[in-house]
């Protein structure tokens, strides 16, 4: 009977330490109590009533959980799921990661510790969701040309959307493409046509360059000429002005001279008659 009694008291003291537990720094907790939350403790030890009334639930809220969502190349056969159906109707094979972790908000450690269990099944759900809405609004080239791009940014700010009224208690952090290719029947055709794509784009940047090129050439010689035109310009103006200079000089000089002989014109122009007779004759 002394032993029994030594058998229960022991068993009571573990029982009521299963109410004790240690919170490590990187993690947050989730106290219930018959099913209802009652406390919410940080890092540090924590002293509640045993299992059965209380259920305590660690989320390391530091790290980050990824779901693969869409086509699967290793289990294509079994499970053909993420074949999209774009703008043009084209299958097209897409497979995103989903990077996610606990949201920041205070009421997001409940939330998430609420609805952990189904979680990633939804978030694979909306994720596919948002990927067909976004394939189906464009054809297959801008699918395939722009997706690894374009598809994550628009997908993130729209999973995002369709999370929230969810409360999930995530954030999602990151989504990238991590497959992305038209089904193998079709693949080496839409091969072709992305090389026949990328070599018209390539010819198309040549003849831009060469475009350029012709183009500060015909400026750089316009620019010379229009510089020679304003020399020339500058050098007869030089001219003219200093033959004007010279010309009302001996003007000057002429009106000097009729005022003390009259007959000075007609001097003048015997001498240039002589010079020019002087011209002749030689």
């Amino acid at each position: 009977m002394k032993r029994f009694s030594y058998f229960f008291g022991f068993a009571l003291f573990v029982y009521l330490c299963t109410g004790i537990a240690q919170i490590r720094p990187e993690e947050r907790a989730v106290v219930r109590r018959f099913g209802e939350v009652v406390a919410k403790p940080g890092p540090g030890l924590w002293i509640g009533l045993p299992y059965g009334m209380d259920r305590l639930d660690r989320v390391p809220i530091a790290s980050v959980r990824r779901v693969p969502v869409g086509y699967r190349p290793e289990a294509a056969e079994e499970n053909p799921a993420g074949q999209f159906v774009s703008g043009d109707q084209n299958l097209v094979n897409v497979q995103v990661t989903v990077d996610y972790s606990v949201g920041e908000n205070p009421d997001d450690l409940e939330d998430f510790v609420l609805s952990r269990e189904r979680c990633d099944l939804l978030l694979a759900r909306e994720t596919e969701s948002a990927l067909a809405e976004w394939i189906a609004g464009r054809n297959v080239d801008e699918v395939l040309l722009t997706g690894n791009g374009a598809l994550p940014l628009w997908c993130l700010r729209r999973l995002q959307e369709r999370l929230s009224p969810m409360r999930l208690g995530v954030r999602v952090q990151q989504i990238s493409v991590a497959y992305l290719a038209p089904p193998d029947e079709v693949r080496s055709a839409f091969e072709e046509v992305n090389a026949a794509q990328t070599n018209a784009r390539a010819q198309e940047q040549r003849a831009e360059q060469e475009a350029n090129r012709l183009k500060r050439d015909a400026e750089a010689t316009a620019f010379q000429l229009v510089q020679q035109a304003v020399g020339t310009a500058n050098a007869k103006k030089v001219q003219a002005q200093a033959e004007s200079t010279a010309f009302v000089q001996r003007w000057q000089q002429y009106k000097k001279l009729e005022a003390t002989n009259p007959d000075i014109l007609t001097a003048i122009w015997w001498e240039e008659m002589g010079r020019v007779w002087l011209g002749f004759k030689s």
